[in-house]
């Protein structure tokens, strides 16, 4: 598989974020060895970008990455999040030093590594300034336990007073043909600043595999069934986007995912996507996507297909967006 660059960071065009192997999703937790088969066969196949949290589980999806990472380290960039657990017994996000001294040993430990190659804030703390934050991520760098630090769902303004404080590699938001608004002022900011873009989502939660067209099938628990785009008549709103990919999927000889995956490596260098999956056949159509092009004409088709209808969070998760 081909490479990109976030920041100095070299990963591959097409990552694994494991999230939905441990929390959110319909079948997460039903089967570890089923996943560490997964992210096995990632490694094997040229997948050198693998992307977690402390969060997610929480805890448990740090560790099930560790234990499928045990004596396959050196072949893989590891990325992990710290922000919305506290150490310090502050409510909610906790951006403060102390915490990010503290979640660092906690991630290492489980990840069974002596260092984390992307270590992003997972959401900004509204009452910690970032250039505290980023000075202690600095620390971290500078004593060997993080390669490189980011953000995640941080606004242009943020991102620009964190990286004066220390360069940033990259920054995660959501991304994809369905989601478009880090185009506005985010994505330019990145461009000038250097800073490497990985879109989480980038298959809309699983809507632009079109395989979803209903809620039938979703757990009861699955996170879906709460958001607004597949609510309140959005999801029947939003199948046009899907219609369509699935029209240009058939032109190009591709599938759905492929599509939607080769729109966003087609914005440019330094653009790296996670599709998220617990299922070897869905990484290897999703890691074909790098060799998928797409015509101009396709491509201005793509393009006209966004925003979908609906907030991509609930109230109170926009409330921790773009800050």
């Amino acid at each position: 598989m081909d490479t990109t660059l976030l920041g100095g960071l070299e990963v591959s065009r097409v990552g694994l974020g494991t999230m939905g192997m441990s929390a959110f999703y319909t079948g997460a937790n039903s089967d570890d060895d089923a996943s560490i088969r997964t992210i096995h066969r990632a490694l094997d196949i040229g997948v050198t970008h693998l992307d977690t949290a402390e969060a997610y589980g929480p805890y448990t999806n740090e560790e099930l990455l560790g234990l499928a990472l045990k004596g396959r380290r050196d072949r893989v960039a590891v990325a992990t999040k710290f922000g919305l657990v506290s150490y310090t017994g502050r409510p909610g996000m906790d951006g403060s030093p102390a915490n990010v001294r503290r979640a660092v040993e906690g991630s290492l430990k489980r990840l069974g590594t002596d260092h984390i190659d992307l270590y992003y804030q997972h959401r900004i703390d509204p009452d910690i300034p970032i250039e505290e934050t980023v000075e202690a991520l600095s620390e971290l760098v500078a004593q060997g336990k993080v390669g490189h630090i980011g953000l995640s769902e941080a606004s242009a303004s943020t991102i620009r007073r964190a990286h004066a404080v220390h360069p940033l590699a990259a920054v995660q938001t959501e991304y994809s043909l369905w989601t478009r608004d880090p185009e506005t002022e985010v994505l330019p900011a990145l461009r000038e600043l250097g800073i490497g873009l990985v879109p989480y989502s980038p298959l809309g939660h699983g809507f632009l595999t079109g395989k979803i067209r209903s809620l039938d099938g979703l757990a009861p628990d699955d996170w879906r069934r709460t958001n607004p785009r597949f609510t309140g008549g959005n999801l029947e709103r939003n199948l046009r986007i899907a219609d369509q990919v699935s029209e240009i999927a058939h032109e190009a000889g591709a599938t759905p995912a492929q599509i939607a995956l080769a729109w966003l490596l087609a914005q440019g260098a330094g653009i790296a996507p996670i599709p998220g999956t617990r299922h070897i056949d869905r990484l290897a159509e999703n890691s074909a996507a790098d060799a998928v092009r797409l015509t101009a004409d396709q491509l201005s088709r793509l393009n006209g297909l966004g925003p979908a209808f609906g907030e991509r969070h609930d109230q109170g998760g926009m409330a921790a967006v773009d800050r």
